[in-house]
């Protein structure tokens, strides 16, 4: 948010050449982005209808006490604890509908961090499986582009003549998954064998598309 205030000073002084500059839409923003900090920063509860992409009616009469908000792949997401389960959860800004702030308030626990909760991860996606050590093989171009905007706060590379290898402490994830797919050949999963079957399958099925 900090960077879009930024960018927002900065096109506000640019708007002769703002035909010129092309930005990112993020949809989620539109509707809202101004409720969900307005229930961080009062600390109302939210009550919303959620449409996940895997049910074909949508949950009704969802709360939740908001934690923190995160941007990702150009969507917003809010996570904070469920009041029907006690279970701490993510939904996504734009598969909302009918939001509202509750009249309650509640406060986020102290052995809470956003940064911890998160540490291990990639992208959006929360499990508790098992932190894995990572390694990938990378070819010399793709470094260049890791070594700029590392994947991971625990991106550790060594560098040889033509490729990269680059090592990472996370847990496995479909965001994860789908973010090593995206670099096709330029990339090759080293290890853990999980990882290593779980990207051979989906190339594998990716390519029986085609056949």
């Amino acid at each position: 948010m900090l960077n879009s205030a930024s960018m927002t000073h900065l096109l506000s002084d640019a708007r002769d050449v703002a035909s010129m500059i092309f930005l990112e839409d993020v949809p989620s923003a539109r509707s809202y982005l101004p409720l969900a900090v307005a229930a961080l920063r009062e600390k109302h509860p939210l009550i919303f209808n959620y449409h996940p992409y895997t049910r074909a009616t949508p949950n009704q009469g969802i709360t939740i006490d908001p934690y923190f908000l995160k941007i990702f792949r150009q969507r917003w997401y809010v996570t904070g604890r469920n009041h029907a389960d006690g279970a701490i959860k993510t939904y996504a800004l734009d598969r909302m509908s009918g939001v509202n702030l509750s009249p309650q308030t509640y406060t986020i626990p102290d052995d809470f961090d956003a940064e911890t909760y998160f540490h291990d991860s990639f992208g959006i996606i929360f499990n508790h499986s098992e932190v894995k050590d990572i390694v990938i093989k990378v070819d010399a171009r793709q470094a260049k582009y890791f070594r700029a905007l590392p994947l991971h706060h625990s991106q550790h590379e060594e560098i040889s003549d033509s490729y990269s290898i680059f090592t990472y402490r996370l847990k496995i994830s479909d965001d994860f998954v789908s973010e090593l797919l995206s670099y096709g050949p330029r990339i090759t999963v080293l290890r853990p064998p999980e990882l290593r079957a779980i990207i051979t399958r989906q190339l594998s099925e990716a390519l029986n598309n085609y056949q």
